[in-house]
Protein backbone atom coordinates (compact mmCIF):
# COMPACT_ATOMS: atom_id res chain seq x y z
CA UNK A 1 0.00 0.00 0.00
CA UNK A 2 1.84 3.22 -1.01
CA UNK A 3 1.26 5.88 1.91
CA UNK A 4 -0.19 8.43 -0.50
CA UNK A 5 -3.34 6.16 -0.58
CA UNK A 6 -4.21 5.91 3.39
CA UNK A 7 -7.21 7.47 4.07
CA UNK A 8 -7.88 11.36 4.81
CA UNK A 9 -7.96 11.81 8.39
CA UNK A 10 -11.71 11.95 10.27
CA UNK A 11 -12.22 15.62 11.16
CA UNK A 12 -12.27 16.03 14.75
CA UNK A 13 -10.45 12.71 15.41
CA UNK A 14 -6.82 13.64 17.27
CA UNK A 15 -4.34 12.09 15.43
CA UNK A 16 -2.56 8.91 16.65
CA UNK A 17 -5.45 7.83 19.42
CA UNK A 18 -5.56 4.67 18.28
CA UNK A 19 -2.10 4.15 18.59
CA UNK A 20 -2.29 5.25 22.32
CA UNK A 21 -5.16 2.86 22.69
CA UNK A 22 -3.47 0.08 21.26
CA UNK A 23 -0.27 0.80 22.87
CA UNK A 24 -2.34 1.07 26.54
CA UNK A 25 -4.08 -2.16 25.99
CA UNK A 26 -1.22 -3.86 25.12
CA UNK A 27 0.91 -2.68 28.03
CA UNK A 28 -2.29 -3.59 30.41
CA UNK A 29 -2.30 -7.19 29.27
CA UNK A 30 1.25 -7.56 29.23
CA UNK A 31 1.74 -6.00 32.97
CA UNK A 32 -1.15 -8.17 34.58
CA UNK A 33 -0.03 -11.04 32.84
CA UNK A 34 3.74 -10.96 34.16
CA UNK A 35 2.53 -9.63 37.60
CA UNK A 36 -0.16 -12.32 38.22
CA UNK A 37 2.91 -15.08 36.69
CA UNK A 38 4.85 -13.52 39.59
CA UNK A 39 2.02 -13.82 42.26
CA UNK A 40 1.77 -17.16 41.55
CA UNK A 41 4.83 -18.69 42.33
CA UNK A 42 3.79 -17.63 45.89
CA UNK A 43 1.00 -19.52 45.60
CA UNK A 44 0.54 -23.31 47.23
CA UNK A 45 -2.32 -24.85 47.45
CA UNK A 46 -4.56 -21.79 47.74
CA UNK A 47 -2.45 -20.04 50.17
CA UNK A 48 0.44 -17.59 49.26
CA UNK A 49 3.49 -16.55 51.08
CA UNK A 50 7.36 -16.38 51.15
CA UNK A 51 8.39 -20.12 52.20
CA UNK A 52 5.38 -20.92 49.22
CA UNK A 53 7.97 -18.99 46.75
CA UNK A 54 11.16 -20.69 48.20
CA UNK A 55 9.59 -23.93 47.99
CA UNK A 56 7.95 -23.70 44.62
CA UNK A 57 11.42 -22.20 43.50
CA UNK A 58 13.38 -25.31 44.40
CA UNK A 59 10.86 -27.56 42.69
CA UNK A 60 10.65 -25.43 39.52
CA UNK A 61 15.20 -25.93 39.81
CA UNK A 62 15.69 -29.13 40.10
CA UNK A 63 12.57 -29.99 37.41
CA UNK A 64 14.66 -28.42 35.03
CA UNK A 65 17.90 -29.51 35.82
CA UNK A 66 16.34 -33.25 35.93
CA UNK A 67 14.65 -32.38 32.39
CA UNK A 68 17.95 -30.95 30.65
CA UNK A 69 21.31 -30.08 30.35
CA UNK A 70 21.10 -27.04 32.87
CA UNK A 71 23.28 -27.18 36.09
CA UNK A 72 21.39 -26.63 39.52
CA UNK A 73 23.21 -23.65 40.87
CA UNK A 74 22.31 -22.24 37.26
CA UNK A 75 18.02 -23.20 37.41
CA UNK A 76 18.22 -22.35 41.28
CA UNK A 77 19.59 -19.32 41.33
CA UNK A 78 17.20 -18.35 37.92
CA UNK A 79 14.26 -19.71 39.86
CA UNK A 80 15.09 -17.27 43.09
CA UNK A 81 14.61 -14.26 41.38
CA UNK A 82 11.88 -15.50 38.48
CA UNK A 83 8.99 -14.10 41.14
CA UNK A 84 10.38 -11.27 42.00
CA UNK A 85 11.25 -10.00 38.93
CA UNK A 86 7.89 -10.20 37.10
CA UNK A 87 6.47 -8.76 40.18
CA UNK A 88 8.62 -5.83 39.41
CA UNK A 89 7.88 -5.42 35.61
CA UNK A 90 4.75 -6.49 35.72
CA UNK A 91 4.42 -2.95 38.20
CA UNK A 92 6.16 -0.88 36.04
CA UNK A 93 4.16 -2.10 33.16
CA UNK A 94 0.51 -1.66 34.94
CA UNK A 95 2.17 1.68 36.41
CA UNK A 96 3.70 2.99 33.10
CA UNK A 97 7.15 3.58 34.66
CA UNK A 98 9.86 3.82 32.22
CA UNK A 99 7.60 1.15 29.90
CA UNK A 100 9.95 0.68 26.68
CA UNK A 101 12.86 -0.64 29.43
CA UNK A 102 10.00 -2.29 31.23
CA UNK A 103 9.05 -4.52 27.74
CA UNK A 104 12.45 -4.89 27.31
CA UNK A 105 12.87 -6.50 30.59
CA UNK A 106 9.32 -8.39 29.86
CA UNK A 107 11.09 -9.40 26.65
CA UNK A 108 14.58 -10.55 28.51
CA UNK A 109 12.36 -12.92 31.21
CA UNK A 110 10.05 -14.57 28.66
CA UNK A 111 13.01 -14.98 26.48
CA UNK A 112 15.43 -16.79 28.71
CA UNK A 113 12.01 -18.92 30.51
CA UNK A 114 11.67 -20.06 26.30
CA UNK A 115 15.17 -20.85 26.12
CA UNK A 116 14.56 -23.08 29.53
CA UNK A 117 11.19 -24.63 27.72
CA UNK A 118 13.11 -25.26 24.93
CA UNK A 119 16.18 -26.92 26.80
CA UNK A 120 13.23 -28.96 28.84
CA UNK A 121 11.62 -29.26 25.22
CA UNK A 122 8.26 -28.42 26.07
CA UNK A 123 6.91 -27.41 22.78
CA UNK A 124 3.83 -26.03 23.83
CA UNK A 125 5.04 -23.60 26.22
CA UNK A 126 7.62 -22.54 23.69
CA UNK A 127 4.85 -21.50 21.64
CA UNK A 128 2.94 -19.67 24.72
CA UNK A 129 6.27 -17.54 24.94
CA UNK A 130 6.71 -16.71 21.77
CA UNK A 131 3.20 -15.18 21.55
CA UNK A 132 4.19 -13.00 24.45
CA UNK A 133 7.29 -11.94 22.69
CA UNK A 134 5.50 -11.10 19.49
CA UNK A 135 3.14 -8.95 21.45
CA UNK A 136 6.11 -7.35 23.38
CA UNK A 137 7.96 -6.50 19.83
CA UNK A 138 4.28 -4.91 18.99
CA UNK A 139 4.29 -2.54 22.37
CA UNK A 140 7.67 -1.54 21.17
CA UNK A 141 6.70 -0.44 18.29
CA UNK A 142 4.02 1.95 19.63
CA UNK A 143 6.25 2.54 23.05
CA UNK A 144 6.23 6.36 20.98
CA UNK A 145 2.80 6.96 21.73
CA UNK A 146 2.28 6.24 25.15
CA UNK A 147 -0.14 8.28 27.35
CA UNK A 148 -1.59 7.54 30.76
CA UNK A 149 2.14 6.97 32.32
CA UNK A 150 3.06 7.59 36.24
CA UNK A 151 6.75 7.97 34.78
CA UNK A 152 6.90 8.28 30.70
CA UNK A 153 9.29 7.02 28.85
CA UNK A 154 11.42 9.64 27.03
CA UNK A 155 10.01 10.47 23.43
CA UNK A 156 13.42 10.79 21.51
Amino acid sequence: MNPDDAPAPTPGARPGCEYAAAFLLLRLFLGLRTLLSGVEKFENQGTYGLGNYAQNAAHLAQGITNASFLPLWLTRGYALALGYGLLVVGGMLLLGIKSRLALMLAGAVYLSLAFGLMAVQEAEGVAWLAIHIGLIAGALVLVRHERFALWPTNRS
